[in-house]
């Protein structure tokens, strides 16, 4: 039986009378993703027609997810919200501070010991609040959550980007940062700028090496990492119906790498499928009674481009394997023609590690179909030229992948298999195989492959493709392979060919597991103390912020004017760093590390305007802020891309950053930056980024006026005595100027509460 069916009960039974008024209302028939966000408005009744892109609207999600590293800072700030427990469901999965190194019991047994205080921190307080929690090893959040608590029709927020994994189940499922699970956690509103809308229409059938995986690398090549930002994509179309809810998954779960709000599918068989597998057949039969509410309206798919913003159409019968990359997820090459490309760029046509899982490739089909890769490398001799990793995405599929043999293969083939975890794919890997700063090539399933993201080497070429890719890639060692076409010289000195990969949509004997690692909470947990240590390196309660005066917007120093892409990876780097992301003063020694200096094309290397002298940004920050000076950071396009870490924010806010003024931003860091009380500017002439010199200082000449639709006008102050003035724009609603005020939107919401 599924977990909270009595909720997702009371949601179907509010959705027909819910989208039949707001089909009545906007006068026209709905698509999936306008079904679920008009019926999950806060106050219940649909008043308007909502316009994409520019309204506000303040949703009611139906639950809430958090991995560790995020839920550290998320649960800090509830606590001092002054709440009993949440109020909505919640879970907390322990799947980022595990560290893949030499196979999973070793490496979790290890996690327990160097991560033991935060783990029992997360379990104490989630148990004192009423939040399910997910013991280390236990999975990867968003297969855990596909597995038991993702619905059709649903909405759900989590702390982490790729959430939107859950719309392989038909949800509207967004990544947020901490802050905004917070609010919701206790019992506010969640605010969302009504999307825009993108279609993508799936024909024909995937055949031959083509996989899931293709279609998401197809979609990001077309729209690149910003062209979903501010969108829904919502996949439909005789293809969409062809394709395994697990397949759907990882579609929806890359879709963060295009900055799209979330991904989602219509309710289907394949979707009923996997519900009864997994044991929810509750649930299926409860989504089967209002199907028709669970999927766009049949004119919608009939004539999209009137009812889209934007229409993809993909034919996926002639959709060819892709491998993206290396340094962004969008740059997508199809298989066949990657030799030629790479050997023109310089990148290494040796392939040092195949990586397969993580949260977008973890699914039982996943490793089936890479299994069947694997086993015939064994059966035609071929020994691989490439080290192998892989990471099953919860302890129900690593139990019935060893029951039926499929770990058993990789492992006949050499490969270590990690634990259930996230590992290399978020930094967590301890790379035996090479040191400092080599370049080199590997290829892996994972969504994201931005420079050091796996190993923290900055020369690490990473190339996205599907798990059997990866596998074929790896066993032939050559980034240039193509297993469609080229043949493998095997121990006998024969030339072989890699057959067409197979796999299993579920498994034919039904999943299977001992222990899940699942611990509900106490049912009154008012008795339950959280554990810090006062003297924790890895803990610490949270003080709240200051508000930022308008007289202290004068005279800003310049921190960095960051060059180029600047995720929140390199705003606030994982690896190593995660061991502090319950601690904000120290993981505040790693803000803005990665950002590249516009002046001297150097990471974590400034000017200091007080001395004159060039050091590391942090430390060149806490040297304003004891002088009491605000500062501002300067960016490009898509600053903020990326997790959805609110540290990237927290971090130059505890610091005493004032402001942010880019290009553009991603969405959650956008928000992360409000919600903490912060300054997110954008530059109303693009060009005026040119403008700014390293020893500048800002004056906010208007910010006392500080209101929607109102632009701020910045004085910008040279060196030489010279000025040029900036108009910045904003997307501030009275609701956010309201946070900005208090210092944070948790200190408004105490406020309010007092």
């Amino acid at each position: 039986m599924a977990f909270d069916i009595d909720m997702i009960k009371s949601v179907y039974s509010n959705v027909k009378e819910r989208v039949d008024a707001a089909r009545e209302l906007t006068g026209k028939p709905l698509t999936l993703a306008e079904k679920i966000l008009y019926s999950h408005l806060w106050d219940g009744k649909t008043e308007k027609a909502f316009v994409r892109g520019k309204d506000y609207v303040d949703f009611a999600p139906d639950r809430i997810a958090c991995q560790d590293a995020t839920a550290q800072m998320a649960l800090l700030q509830f606590m001092q919200a002054g709440k009993k427990n949440v109020a909505v469901p919640t879970t907390v999965h322990c799947d980022h501070l595990i560290q893949a190194k030499q196979g999973a019991k070793k490496d979790l047994k290890r996690a327990n010991e160097t991560s033991n205080e935060v783990f029992d921190f997360l379990e104490s307080v989630s148990n004192k609040y009423g939040i399910g929690f997910w013991k280390p090893g236990a999975g990867i959040i968003h297969q855990v959550v596909l597995e038991n608590y993702a619905f059709p029709g649903g909405m759900m927020i989590g702390t982490d980007s790729h959430t939107v994994n859950a719309g392989g189940l038909g949800m509207v499922a967004i990544g947020v940062g901490g802050a905004d699970a917070v609010d919701v956690m206790a019992g506010m509103a969640w605010e969302l700028k009504f999307p825009k809308l993108i279609g993508v229409k799936l024909t024909g059938e995937l055949n031959g090496w083509t996989a899931s995986k293709d279609v998401i690398l197809k979609v990001a090549g077309i729209l690149t990492v910003k062209g979903g930002t501010g969108a829904i994509v919502e996949y439909f179309g005789p293809g969409a119906k062809n394709l395994s809810a697990t397949g759907k998954g990882t579609i929806c779960n890359m879709g963060a790498e295009i900055g799209a709000t979330t991904s989602t599918f219509g309710y289907d068989d394949s979707m009923e499928r996997f519900l009864r597998a997994t044991d929810r057949a509750d649930v299926a039969d409860a989504a089967n009674e209002i199907r028709e509410y669970l999927t766009g309206d049949d004119e919608v798919y009939a004539n999209p481009e009137q009812y889209f913003d934007e229409v993809i159409e993909i034919n996926l019968s002639e959709l060819r394997p892709h491998l993206n990359g290396p340094f962004t997820p969008d740059l997508a090459t199809p298989v066949g023609e990657l030799g030629e490309k790479a050997k023109k760029n310089d990148w290494p046509l040796k392939v040092d590690w195949g990586l397969i899982g993580s949260c977008t490739n973890s699914s039982y089909e996943d490793l089936s179909r890479a299994a069947s890769i694997a086993q015939q490398a064994i059966d035609k001799k071929l020994k691989p030229k490439s080290d192998f990793g892989i990471n099953p995405g919860s302890e129900q599929i690593r139990f019935t992948a060893e029951r039926d043999g499929l770990l058993q293969v990789f492992e006949n083939l050499g490969a270590t298999i990690f634990t259930n975890a996230c590992g290399p794919c978020i930094g967590q890997w301890d790379r035996s195989d090479r040191k400092g700063e080599e370049k080199n090539t590997i290829v892996h399933s994972f969504n994201r492959n931005f420079s050091k993201r796996a190993d923290g080497n900055p020369n690490t070429h990473a190339f996205v493709g599907s798990p059997e890719m990866v596998a074929a890639i790896a066993i032939s060692g050559r980034l240039d392979f193509d297993p469609m076409n080229d043949t493998l010289l095997n121990e006998d000195g024969e030339q072989v060919k890699l057959d067409i990969p197979v796999g299993l949509e579920l498994p034919p004997k039904g999943f299977a597991v001992d222990e899940n690692g699942y611990l509900a909470p106490t049912e009154d947990g008012s008795s339950v103390s959280v554990k810090v240590a006062e003297d924790s390196e890895r803990l610490q309660l949270l003080e709240p912020f200051t508000p930022i005066q308008d007289s202290e917007l004068k005279e800003v120093k310049l921190l960095i004017k960051a060059f180029g892409k600047c995720t929140t990876d390199h705003i606030s780097m994982a690896g190593p760093w995660l061991r502090y992301r319950g601690h904000l003063d120290n993981i505040s020694n790693n803000c803005l590390i990665g950002a590249v200096n516009a002046y001297n094309k150097k990471t974590n290397f400034v000017k200091n305007q007080l001395t004159n002298e060039y050091g590391g940004v942090p430390d060149t920050q806490r040297e304003y802020k004891a002088k009491g000076i605000k500062t501002i950071v300067v960016g490009d396009h898509n600053y903020g891309e990326g997790s959805s870490r609110e540290h990237a924010a927290m971090e130059p806010r505890f610091l005493g950053v004032a402001a942010v003024l880019v290009k553009s931003f991603a969405r959650i860091h956008e928000t992360n930056l409000k919600k903490q009380g912060m300054l997110g500017l954008t530059f109303a002439n693009e060009s005026d980024y040119d403008l700014i010199q390293e020893d500048d200082t800002f004056s906010f000449v208007d910010i006392e006026s500080f209101a929607p639709d109102k632009p701020l006008t910045i004085e910008v102050t040279h060196a030489d005595g010279s000025k040029d003035t900036i108009i910045a724009n904003h997307t501030y609603n009275d609701a956010q100027i309201a946070w900005y005020r208090e210092g944070s939107a948790l200190n408004l919401i105490k406020k309010q509460n007092a």
